[in-house]
């Protein structure tokens, strides 16, 4: 299969090349890690101004229209640059909404889409256990909710967070104001020089329309994946174009490092582990944007871009020697974000576990793609207990 961009594709995935190339040089990546800003705040209003941050909202509410394919596109190169903003969080927020929420809720998307008002995701604690999801309970006309979060990412500076919450024997996503009575958040910032805020929930009350339908998980989780992917896609590569520059040029012994096989070993490793992300990754936006189920897709997609996290981002650090750890040089940066990205969204383990279960639970699988439980609109995994 040809997984090339076509031409309009491509036009937004060198639109946000040249956009971070301005706002992502290493002086301001250094300027911006040492300083308090929650995020990249210029860069994020020129993604806005461009309509970068409403590439997969509907039309109807003021977004683009389009699909995972361009998003990712524009991701890849968000991660190649280490552009801090919220392109992913913002739009797909966005985008679930006007698929899956409540009219009382839409009334939200014109602030959201033209960019008054951050709206992020609090996905990270899906795989967590019983005690560790927050809680809902019905009361009335009303959802009473409990329960504490994770670190979620620029919680402290949004106005609401599409949230997983366990309500009798289901997880579905419920639209939350991050203001709402009852709530407090503990405030903290990632390794990677991100704002995140874990959420307490002590009897917070929203209304049940806060509820969105009961695909909307199912429907958003793929698609989050897709885009943790992508920018690991995005890091891995930056990350390995700087250090082949760099072992091209370091001599040591009188020869260039990248003439040493073992180097020269290491660095094809490392290309392979992106290709291998690149082509699951194409073929997982691809099942996306044809409306195909995504579910063992998704999965294999998280581990495969964990995988590259650990394996680039390790040898890149190697082969740099000690100035690899001096962090006065960039390339440690991307092993920051490596790392952050590797833990979203459960991390490896649970992706496993899950890919597990899924091929377990029908004897009668084979790698096609025209059977029952690979097609459809949806992730195809259930959140049911």
């Amino acid at each position: 299969m040809d997984f090339s961009l076509n031409d309009d594709q491509r036009a937004f995935a060198d639109s946000a090349r040249a956009l971070m190339a301005d706002f992502c040089t290493d002086a301001a990546l250094r300027a911006h890690d040492q300083g308090d800003e929650p995020y990249m705040h210029a860069l994020w209003q020129q993604c806005i101004a461009s309509g970068l941050h409403g590439i997969v909202v509907p039309e109807a509410h003021g977004g683009l229209g389009l699909g995972a394919t361009e998003l990712m596109a524009v991701l890849l190169e968000q991660g190649r640059a280490l552009g801090l903003v919220p392109l992913a969080e913002q739009q797909l927020a966005a985008a679930t909404l006007a698929r899956f929420g409540q009219p009382e809720l839409q009334t939200e998307l014109t602030r959201i889409v033209s960019g008054q008002t951050l709206v992020t995701l609090a996905l990270d604690d899906l795989h967590a256990s019983r005690d560790l999801v927050v809680l809902a309970r019905r009361d009335g006309n009303a959802l009473l909710l409990d329960g504490v979060t994770g670190a979620v990412p620029l919680a402290a500076e949004s106005s609401a967070c599409l949230l997983p919450v366990r309500l009798g024997d289901r997880l579905q996503l419920l639209y939350l104001d991050l203001g709402a009575p009852g709530l407090s958040l503990a405030i903290g910032r990632s390794q990677h020089h991100l704002s995140v805020a874990a959420l307490r929930l002590n009897g917070v009350r929203v209304p049940a329309t806060a509820l969105l339908e009961a695909a909307a998980l199912d429907w958003l989780e793929p698609r989050a994946v897709a885009a943790v992917a992508s920018l690991q896609l995005g890091v891995s590569a930056g990350q390995l174009a700087r250090t082949v520059e760099y072992v091209g040029q370091r001599k040591q012994f009188g020869r260039v490092v990248g003439s040493f096989q073992l180097v020269a070993g290491q660095m094809a490793d490392a290309q392979i582990a992106v290709e291998a992300l690149r082509s699951a990754l194409a073929q997982l936006v691809y099942r996306l944007d044809a409306g195909l189920g995504a579910a063992p897709q998704a999965l294999a997609v998280k581990v495969l871009a964990a995988q590259a996290a650990h394996a680039v981002g390790h040898k890149a650090q190697h082969v740099h020697g000690g100035i690899g750890v001096d962090l006065t040089y960039p390339i440690h940066r991307y092993l920051y974000w490596s790392r952050a990205l590797a833990a979203r969204l459960g991390g490896t383990e649970a992706a496993l576990a899950r890919l597990g279960e899924w091929l377990a639970s029908d004897e009668r699988l084979g790698w096609k793609y025209d059977l029952p439980e690979d097609l459809g609109d949806t992730c195809g995994a259930s959140h049911a207990v």
